[in-house]
């Protein structure tokens, strides 16, 4: 009897305590502590999670550093464990993501589309490919593997439309951890295509690693559905997600696609139209209208982030090659990028701000395209640095050129 008290106090604690004892539970987790057993502790002196709790856990300051697909797969999959069944719904967050349209609605409706390849495809093939490994059951696979791709283009919107408006209300956890899971199970696709491409007989890594995508694509629809878009619908406003809507036919669409516009209680959003002003500039005088025109017609993609790393402007031409969205505006561009690729990102802008190097270049193949991708240094006049210029160019049809073409030929 002496126990249950115990348990209904530590369940009633102040919400620092709590918050604490939370975290210490998510540490023991982290330190390989027997998953069960945490769960029992759980059970006892929590209970029940409130969306506002796991949004407050800030997960990455519990997962820091390189780690290994595996580690991170654990750790994961027991934070998943601990919340089944223990997350308070609350039913006052609900009802605009059933509007079709809505950007949530569109996720999960995309998410049924991932689970019916997985389910009806995917697993019944790995099954026939468990049992033969023939040429028809590998070119099976295959197709499904180039289906499942296509959820670059989910996740690619959760990241660059959810998360950034998720850190502008402090939540971080997601942002880093989430985005980690989504790029193992992108490299999960990718290496699966090609142990499938270049069969070698080597059936077990096959199945291995096609296993790893089916557990993990499932358990970030959970993760997704259970706690990210709950946590976006509590705290982003209609604006935002009418922006969220807006930006998400750039990126595209998984498996399938809204068949029709949200259209809120609010008919339209209220932008602030363009001033027709002008900026005086050293060489010319251009009105903001020419001046966005402008850049938005040269055959490049131009992104400016100030001198405290926050995305302040990118262009917007016909054909970009990496995706944008205006949600990164104000971000910091460390957060726009995938958490494995942010330590040379660091590297570059520390370079750049201790004035050890002005510019840095990379070249990349991204589908079809040969990328050119340059960073400079932007300095005023007494040389302080000010931000930087990533300069991108897909230069295929450069370097197809042969001969010359002069003006008055």
């Amino acid at each position: 009897m002496s126990e249950m008290i115990n348990n209904r106090e530590l369940k009633a604690m102040d919400p620092a305590k709590r918050k604490a004892t939370l975290k210490q539970l998510f540490k023991d987790l982290h330190d390989g502590k027997n998953v069960n057993e945490v769960k029992a502790h759980f059970d006892a002196f929590i209970g029940k999670i409130t969306i506002e709790e796991i949004a407050g856990l800030q997960h990455v300051e519990l997962i820091e550093g390189d780690i290994s697909v595996t580690e991170m797969q654990r750790i994961y999959a027991a934070h998943t464990d601990l919340f089944k069944g223990a997350i308070e719904e609350n039913e006052s967050v609900y009802g605009p993501e059933n509007q079709p349209g809505h950007p949530v609605h569109t996720f999960e409706m995309e998410n049924r589309e991932i689970e019916q390849l997985l389910q009806n495809r995917l697993a019944v093939h790995l099954e026939q490919f468990a049992m033969e490994d023939s040429a028809e059951n590998i070119n099976l696979l295959l197709e499904d593997c180039n289906l499942l791709y296509d959820i670059d283009k989910h996740y690619s919107r959760k990241e660059n439309l959810i998360f950034p408006y998720l850190e502008k209300y402090g939540i971080y956890g997601p942002t880093t951890n989430m985005w980690r899971i989504d790029d193992f199970i992108r490299d999960g696709i990718k290496l699966a295509k090609k142990r499938l491409s270049n069969y070698d007989g080597n059936k077990t890594g096959v199945i291995e690693e096609l296993q790893f995508v089916l557990r993990e694509v499932s358990g970030m629809i959970y993760r997704e559905e259970n706690i990210l878009f709950p946590m976006a619908l509590q705290n982003f406003t209609e604006d935002e997600w009418i922006k969220i809507a807006h930006e998400s036919d750039e990126i595209g669409y998984c498996l399938t696609s809204p068949t029709e516009e949200w259209k809120p209680a609010r008919k339209h959003l209220d932008t602030d139209a363009i001033s027709e002003g002008y900026i005086k500039m050293e060489t010319g005088i251009l009105s903001l209208k020419q001046l966005e025109l402008l850049l938005n017609h040269l055959p490049v993609d131009i992104t400016f982030i100030d001198q405290d790393d926050v995305v302040r402007y990118f262009s917007h031409g016909k054909e970009r090659i990496f995706a944008r969205t205006k949600a990164v505006i104000g971000r910091t561009v460390q957060n726009c990028h995938p958490p494995r690729s942010v330590h040379v990102v660091e590297d570059l802008l520390r370079d750049f701000k201790a004035g050890k190097k002005d510019t840095e270049d990379f070249w990349i193949k991204v589908r079809d395209k040969f990328v050119y991708i340059r960073y400079f240094a932007v300095r005023d006049e007494d040389n302080q640095y000010i931000g930087t210029l990533e300069f991108t160019q897909n230069i295929n049809p450069i370097q197809a050129l042969e001969g010359e073409k002069r003006i008055l030929s």
